[in-house]
């Protein structure tokens, strides 16, 4: 049996296609490393971007979950792309063409992350100004927040990447800590 060599044409056909928008462009970020910034104003509900990628088991994610806190326990990168598409399926958007995996966390985001139909969306909540950076809340889980510093800079911000509704959970801890460290130092 014969192998048919590849064109390069045929190649490039196969291999992903960085996602695109026309809504927003990568640059350098205050919050963290890189960032997608508004290249035109973004009327609320708009759908900015996909966030796309390599669709994994919930097993395969967390199997590369413990990889990548072994590689950032290690100094090396410790950035989460693993996205929950429901209970059985999740997006590694690690890949190089997902371009969504740039968009930063905020704890007072302007866009959201929607599933419609088996794709994740980016949306934003409110209009965005032009040269905005876009964000959304992660939605992580108070369980390791320690593990996940926040440094989006709002004026709501817990100080940790954690999901809105146990916000008030990391401040309490915070807070009790504070007063802990306070007692000793007086004693």
């Amino acid at each position: 049996m014969m192998k048919k060599k590849q064109t390069k044409a045929a190649k490039k056909a196969t291999k992903p296609v960085p996602t695109r928008t026309p809504w927003a462009k990568v640059r350098g970020s205050k919050i963290h490393g890189r960032g997608m910034f508004a290249s035109k104003a973004i009327p609320k509900g708009t759908r900015v971007i996909e966030y796309s990628g390599e669709r994994i088991t919930k097993a395969e994610g967390w199997r590369r979950e413990l990889a990548r806190q072994e590689r950032g326990a290690r100094g090396g990168d410790g950035c989460i792309y693993i996205f929950e598409l429901n209970t059985k399926v999740d997006i590694d958007g690690s890949v190089l063409w997902n371009t969504a995996r740039y968009i930063n966390h905020s704890c007072d985001p302007n866009c959201e992350s929607q599933v419609v139909r088996g794709r994740v969306w980016i949306v934003a909540i409110r209009d965005i100004a032009p040269g905005e950076e876009l964000s959304y809340d992660y939605y992580y889980d108070y369980d390791h927040y320690h593990e996940h510093p926040c440094r989006c800079g709002a004026d709501n911000c817990a100080g940790y990447i954690v999901k809105a509704p146990v916000r008030w959970r990391v401040r309490h801890a915070a807070s009790r800590l504070k007063k802990k460290k306070t007692r000793r130092r007086a004693a």
